[in-house]
C-alpha cells in the first residue's frame, strides 16, 4: 500500500507540474504571438526570443527534477542487467549515493554562481560549503539584454542595487531558476533514494517492464 504524501509533498508536487504547464503555455504563447506580428504586422516582439530562451532553460530543470519524480530518465543496465537481485539492488543504492552526492554539488554551484547577482556572498569551500565568502563583488547591475524591466520587481533597486533603477529586468531574476530548480533536483533524488530502499523502486532509471510485458502480449502470454 502507497503511503500517503505529506502536505509539503502534495504542495511541492502541485507547484511543480503546475509550474511545467504555465511555462510551456507562456513559451507557445509569446512565440505564436511573435510569429503573427512578424508576417501579419511586419513587427516582432524585440524581447520574445529571450524571454522564450529563458523559459525553455527553466523547462529543462524542471524537467530533470520531475524525471527522478516519475523515473524517466534513461539509463545504461547492460551490465546490472545480469546481476542477481541483490545485486541490482546494490548497484541500485550505489548509483542513487553517487545521485544524490552529485545534486548536492549542483547546489552549492548553483548557489555560488547566483549569489552575486543577488548581491550575496558565494559559499566558501570547493566540495562542501565551509562557510561564506567575503569581499566578492556582486553582479547585481547586471541586467537582460532586451527584457523590460516589471514594476513588481522595482523593489530589487533598493533591495540589491543601491537604489539604482534598472531599465531592464536584473539577471538576478531569470537565474534564480539555478538554485531553486538545484533545490528541488537534491528533494527528487532523495525521495527516489528512499523509494530504491524501501523497496518501492528497482532503480533510478526507468523501467523495461512496460517493453517487456509488450514483448509477452506479442508471444501471446497474455490471455484474457
Amino acid at each position: 500500500m502507497m503511503k500517503p504524501k505529506s502536505t509539503f509533498a502534495r504542495i511541492v508536487d502541485a507547484i511543480e507540474v503546475n509550474s511545467i504547464a504555465l511555462i510551456l503555455g507562456l513559451m507557445t504563447g509569446v512565440t505564436f504571438t511573435n510569429v503573427v506580428l512578424r508576417k501579419v504586422f511586419n513587427s516582432s516582439l524585440i524581447w520574445g526570443l529571450e524571454v522564450t530562451l529563458i523559459l525553455f532553460a527553466w523547462l529543462v530543470l524542471f524537467g530533470i527534477a520531475y524525471g527522478f519524480k516519475v523515473t524517466s530518465h534513461l539509463g545504461v543496465d547492460a551490465i546490472t542487467a545480469m546481476l542477481p537481485p541483490k545485486g541490482k539492488r546494490i548497484a541500485a543504492l550505489i548509483a542513487a549515493a553517487a545521485c544524490v552526492l552529485y545534486a548536492f554539488f549542483i547546489l552549492k554551484g548553483s548557489w555560488d554562481y547566483w549569489a552575486p547577482f543577488a548581491a550575496l556572498q558565494p559559499t566558501e569551500g570547493r566540495w562542501f560549503p565551509m562557510g561564506f565568502a567575503e569581499g566578492v563583488r556582486d553582479r547585481a547591475f547586471y541586467i537582460t539584454d532586451q527584457v523590460p524591466m516589471l514594476g513588481i520587481f522595482r523593489w530589487l533597486e533598493d533591495a540589491i542595487n543601491y537604489g539604482d533603477t534598472y531599465d531592464k529586468l536584473p539577471r538576478v531574476i531569470p537565474y534564480v531558476a539555478l538554485p531553486l530548480f538545484s533545490a528541488l533536483l537534491l528533494y527528487r533524488v532523495i525521495q527516489a533514494t528512499l523509494r530504491v530502499l524501501r523497496g518501492t523502486q528497482a532503480s533510478l532509471i526507468v523501467s523495461h517492464e512496460a517493453e517487456e510485458d509488450v514483448e509477452r502480449v506479442s508471444r501471446g502470454e497474455y490471455q484474457e
